[in-house]
């Protein structure tokens, strides 16, 4: 009968699995003040996207370049902040467009 595996021998759990989450993510990434981050407007939003872009540029280059400050956890995560942020923005888009909160999930006709 065979053995189950060691603690030590089992899969790491995906880390593509825990959830994005501003509040814990965004302070990391990038030098903004509490105001920026609590703000969730279309208008912040966009400006968070913008700083995101442009640190996820400066990243790259880094990368491209060879530099010794270069790091592929940094990168990874400002690509999935990114991500998350251009997905909250369009869901906002969309809410705003049909008109329906997130929590209405009666269909028009």
């Amino acid at each position: 009968m065979p053995h189950p595996p060691r603690a030590e021998t089992r899969p790491a759990p995906n880390r593509r699995a825990i959830r994005y989450d501003r509040a814990r993510d965004l302070p990391l990434l990038l030098p903004i003040w509490p105001a920026e981050l609590a703000d969730i407007s279309a208008a912040g939003r966009e400006r968070m996207i913008a700083l995101l872009r442009r640190a996820l540029r400066a990243e790259r280059s880094r990368g491209l370049a060879g530099h010794w400050t270069y790091d592929l956890a940094r990168h990874v995560q400002l690509r999935s902040a990114l991500d998350a942020e251009i997905a909250l923005a369009d869901a906002g888009r969309a809410i705003a467009r049909t008109g329906l909160a997130p929590d209405n999930k009666k269909a028009r006709c």
